[in-house]
């Protein structure tokens, strides 16, 4: 197999989608990678993408002319045709060396290494869309004007305007046939909202989402134009077939993106956070220092009323057939991405997004409409805690799973839990099993006695109302100590001295930081305080005798301090305490399961089945 294409930043956003639209089109590709590892394949292959055609050279950017290819590989690709540079380090507060090395003086490698391919047809090279627009750009710049480039713009952009009009200068001198494609940001995929780097204005959006934007830089003009990663990775693809003479200079972006303003509106409604409500100029925010601003001096340069031309670029995408898909879709559903992965803090093992329930802005995962299992998470967590359980449930059932109100990543709302579940399940066309932690018990009772003939079954894990009442001091400071706690605190205080596995830690960790919201630590509180009001847990006791079976499991070290009365079962799961779903996930997995399997697939429960936990338990579970 002979390579036609190399492509140099193989594994970085850009890279990897480029590789993956390569493959498609049924280019034979190597990626040159600095090391050799199964990571590439397993993305492409998690995409669909048959990674037969590609093969992985070691090599790296920074090594000089040769790009630290070995002989033998440098002799293989002898035969390239098109060369893709995505290579570049984006990042800010960098020291000039460091950006240089890879976006000056790595593109510059590049552009050699391609100058002694006989048969070279393109070299394709990403620069920025904040730069080339110097009809007769110069290189190389006296030191004076490199020091006062580089003391205005940042490290970062500094590098991609002395790259770009290196690159342009330099493959003009060689004769290598150049195209510059000048993205601007690009955000996640426009289906699924697929991210992979959290600078700009994806940090201006976690910004946003924590609570940390009380005030919006730039004016009601400011432009920060974007482009999903899949139309550039296409059009990067599509550039040696349909712009036919070398030379072009394509700034790739949509023009119909919001303006800034407009856009931050968009997302805020979005996600059901505030948007805020002031702008402050530019100039103004670089005159205040950054400890007091929270700005980055680097990015400020990137809030401009400046507009671009994309004539050129049109036309390429015109003849790839490549339309710009909807920007507002796009953005929403980067949104989501971003939210899911925490912001590249926890890629999501399974992302969802937000959509209106009852008057909430609720974060949704899953099947919306043919669930198997209705998954509602307790305090303080969010619905990212059921991910362990549901990775050890065999066959992976469809399940929803979604943040209560207030709560994690959903939005309040002033409907009640019940009118809120209601609203979750509407679209639900199936007779789920609902599996409620702690104090989502109560809104799951309440739906199964007003619904009883859209739910199959309850699975209530450590069902607080029937279990030991926290102190009234805790009580009372639940919302500062929410608020307060770190992760290791938080998974101190719910798991005690127990050593959490790695995904009890991310949920954890997930859950720590959504308290940090702003009010979601109160409105936790708030409910922990309601539920364990008398009244309230002695009403839940009366629903437990409903027409829909109930099944209650309680970890040994928080057990049922009563007879619970008329349950279909009660299982116990040694040697857990409140949460045996993060600690026991296994054994309550199995537990759900044998509980599942138990109702046919319509979710209608077969006569009789007063007694459905049948086969073996794990050895850590007993059943009353």
């Amino acid at each position: 197999m002979m390579e036609d294409t190399v492509v140099f930043g193989a594994t970085g956003f850009v890279g990897r989608w480029t590789v993956l639209h390569l493959l498609d089109q049924g280019r034979t590709v190597a990626a040159v990678v600095r090391r050799r590892d199964d990571a590439l394949h397993d993305w492409l292959r998690g995409h669909g993408v048959d990674a037969t055609r590609l093969v992985l050279v070691e090599g790296d950017v920074t090594a000089g002319p040769g790009l630290g290819l070995s002989a033998a590989d440098d002799r293989r690709l002898t035969g390239t045709r098109d060369v893709f540079n995505a290579a570049g380090l984006y990042r800010f507060g960098m020291k000039r060396e460091q950006a240089r090395a890879v976006n000056v003086e790595g593109a510059l490698n590049v552009l050699e290494w391609a100058a002694t391919r006989p048969h070279l047809r393109r070299l394709v090279h990403v620069s920025g869309y904040r730069v080339g627009l110097d009809p007769h750009p110069r290189h190389p710049l006296p030191e004076a004007e490199l020091a006062a480039l580089y003391r205005t713009k940042g490290a970062y952009e500094g590098s991609k305007a002395e790259g770009d009009a290196a690159v342009r200068v330099s493959a003009a001198r060689l004769g290598v046939p150049l195209t510059v494609v000048n993205p601007s940001s690009v955000i996640g995929h426009s289906r699924t909202g697929e991210a992979g780097q959290y600078l700009g204005l994806a940090a201006l959006v976690r910004d946003l989402w924590t609570g940390r934007l009380p005030a919006l830089p730039g004016g009601a003009r400011t432009f920060v134009p974007v482009v999903t990663v899949d139309h550039f990775a296409r059009f990067m693809a599509a550039v040696p077939e349909h712009d036919p003479e070398p030379g072009g200079l394509h700034w790739v972006l949509d023009p119909a993106t919001p303006g800034l303003p407009d856009l931050i509106r968009l997302l805020a409604g979005h996600l059901g956070v505030p948007a805020p409500r002031f702008r402050v100029p530019v100039a103004l925010v670089r005159r205040l220092p950054s400890a007091l601003t929270g700005a980055d001096p680097e990015t400020l340069g990137f809030l401009t009323e400046d507009r671009y031309d994309t004539g050129s670029a049109d036309r390429v995408a015109r003849s790839a057939g490549l339309r710009q898909p909807p920007a507002g879709d796009a953005l929403r559903r980067w949104a989501d991405r971003l939210v899911a992965d925490r912001f590249g803090a926890a890629p999501a093992a399974r992302p969802g997004g937000f959509h209106d329930v009852a008057g909430s802005r609720t974060y949704v995962a899953g099947d919306r409409t043919s669930p198997d299992l209705v998954l509602l998470h307790g305090l303080p967590l969010d619905g990212d805690s059921w991910h362990a359980l549901l990775d050890e449930l065999p066959g992976t059932p469809s399940a929803l799973v979604a943040d209560l109100p207030g709560l994690g990543r959903s939005s309040p709302t002033a409907a009640s839990p019940l009118e809120w579940l209601a609203g979750l399940l509407a679209p639900v066309r199936t007779r789920p099993v609902i599996v409620a932690h702690s104090a989502a018990a109560a809104p799951a009772l309440r739906y199964a006695a007003a619904h009883p003939g859209r739910v199959a079954a309850l699975v209530l894990l450590s069902p607080y109302f029937l279990q030991r009442k926290p102190s009234r001091l805790t009580l009372l400071l639940a919302g500062p100590l929410l608020r307060r706690g770190g992760a290791d605190r938080l998974t101190t205080a719910l798991l005690g001295p127990a050593t959490p596995d790695e995904g009890a830690r991310r949920a954890l960790a997930g859950a720590a930081a959504g308290l940090r919201r702003p009010g979601v630590a109160r409105r936790t509180a708030r409910v922990l305080r309601a539920a364990h009001r008398p009244a309230e847990r002695a009403a839940l006791r009366t629903l437990l005798g409903g027409p829909v079976p109930v099944h209650l499991v309680a970890g040994e070290l928080d057990p049922l301090t009563g007879d619970p009365g008329p349950v279909a079962s009660v299982t116990t799961v040694e040697g857990a305490g409140h949460h045996p779903h993060l600690t026991h996930p296994a054994a309550v997995a199995e537990i759900v399961r044998q509980i599942a399997r138990g109702y046919v697939p319509d979710g209608c429960p077969p006569p009789p089945a007063p007694e459905i936990m049948t086969g073996p338990l794990p050895q850590n579970v007993r059943k009353r």
